[in-house]
């Protein structure tokens, strides 16, 4: 061996390669924090989460319980806290085949944004 040391691969588990996608999603905005957070990396816009990249590469996103049944609708899916329990109306999860293209990421990102200021 010539003594180079093997190359550094970077985690690429679904988590990790959905939230290098989000990070460029979101990089136009000013302030955005990183919080492990729901088995995840949560995303923080102005100090308010908005979306998480799950373990398997699942999004988790705050949504506004007015709109829940059209994001259903849309193919999001009931989030849940473990395996049976739901978080509520106010959370959804869109699996990772609907957010493959990127319009549909930037799209369930921004249903996340919006539904900061929702009450319920």
């Amino acid at each position: 061996m010539s003594g180079q040391r093997a190359p550094i691969i970077p985690d690429s588990s679904p988590r990790e390669v959905l939230a290098s996608r989000l990070r460029g999603v979101l990089a136009p905005r000013p302030v955005v924090r990183e919080v492990r957070m729901f088995g995840g990396i949560s995303f923080m816009v102005d100090e308010r989460m908005a979306v998480a990249a799950g373990r398997n590469g699942d999004l988790l996103v705050r949504a506004d319980p007015a709109a829940y049944d059209d994001l259903l609708e849309r193919g999001a899916e009931p989030a849940k806290m473990g395996k049976r329990r739901s978080m509520g109306r106010g959370w959804i999860s869109v699996p990772q085949e609907i957010i493959r293209d990127a319009e549909e990421l930037e799209y369930w990102v921004g249903v996340g944004l919006d539904s900061r200021d929702a009450k319920g």
